[in-house]
């Protein structure tokens, strides 16, 4: 990553942890405890029940349907051109972690998708999780533990290329991810921190679980006159982002029309991850663009969403928002 681009990222990203904490939201005086599908205590294998029977990817749609893109150029910064998926962002998913996930590993739906650890981004992503650690206390975090080598461990992406993550557990899933029924809160604990603390959690969690499932790409790229710009992709994290081992995955919520339950679009409940990746010039221009969309009506909806289209009341749209707010994955 060249170094515009990461000053453009930081930017962004405390643009975004300043509006949201600026803003009204109700995460201030929420409780950090959460409730598991209660689905999940009937099933031997620990994995919540399929609506209509069946294994939960059954329901799941196909991985290539049609898709609308847009592309504009970020009022900030001419140098700076966002692609975007208005068919991701338009469609209604939402985490449902705790609330029906499946889960990605087959028996362990109380981990979410938080079965392998995260893989950090840059030093900017282990300096920020060493600030949020410092605030864990064992009664709020269950793995408690102190250094930075004992709840970081060393993997590789790629098979060759060495890489740090976040440390697992013993055949378990990442030692930040506390038990449904751990006293001081189930779900991740820099998440439930977050909220305590009054803080949005990308200001706590590694840049890929506060990311997903949203995928950035972003690349240097000549334009046929000769002229450079950074072309960054918003994208949807689907099976395929997960390389090859996405295609093994238990269950991904992006392709279920079991996650595509959210009270308002997602470039909206999204609202402050979108500006930490792309910066908040760009995203109000972004929230133009996808209201102008939305009036017109969005030719290729998401397959995911369509499955589960009804009409949406101002009471189901609250509720829906602010049980994806409680969800601490």
């Amino acid at each position: 990553m060249s170094s515009r681009s990461r000053a453009l990222r930081r930017t962004a990203k405390d643009s975004a942890a300043r509006s949201w904490r600026s803003s009204d939201h109700p995460d201030d005086d929420m409780p950090v405890q959460i409730t598991l599908d209660p689905t999940l205590a009937d099933s031997p294998s620990g994995s919540a029940a399929s609506p209509n029977g069946g294994q939960p990817r059954d329901r799941e749609v196909g991985l290539d349907f049609p898709r609308e893109w847009l592309e504009f150029t970020d009022p900030a910064n001419p140098d700076h051109v966002i692609r975007a998926d208005m068919t991701w962002l338009l469609s209604r998913w939402t985490c449902i972690f705790g609330r029906g996930c499946h889960g990605i590993v087959e028996g362990r739906s109380a981990d979410g998708c938080c079965s392998h650890g995260a893989f950090f981004t840059d030093k900017d992503d282990e300096k920020r999780l060493r600030a949020a650690v410092k605030l864990l206390t064992p009664q709020t975090w269950q793995h408690y533990r102190r250094g930075f080598d004992n709840y970081t461990e060393m993997d590789t992406i790629d098979g060759t290329t060495p890489a740090r993550r976040t440390a697992t557990r013993p055949d378990g899933p990442c030692v930040f991810l506390n038990d449904p029924d751990f006293p001081g809160g189930g779900g991740c604990a820099l998440h439930a921190q977050a909220l305590r603390d009054g803080r949005h959690p990308l200001e706590y969690k590694p840049d890929v679980c506060w990311q997903l499932p949203i995928r950035r790409d972003q690349e240097w790229t000549k334009r046929v006159d000769g002229s450079k710009i950074l072309l960054t992709v918003l994208a949807e994290f689907d099976r395929r982002g997960w390389g090859e081992g996405g295609h093994d995955l238990h269950w991904w919520c992006t392709s279920s029309p079991e996650a595509h339950v959210g009270g308002e679009p997602m470039y909206r409940s999204y609202g402050p991850e979108l500006i930490a990746l792309i910066g908040e010039p760009a995203y109000q221009r972004l929230v133009e663009l996808c209201e102008a969309r939305e009036r017109s009506g969005l030719v290729a909806v998401h397959p995911a969403t369509a499955a589960t289209r009804q009409p949406a009341t101002a009471d189901t749209r609250r509720s829906a928002t602010a049980d994806a707010r409680r969800s601490n994955r």
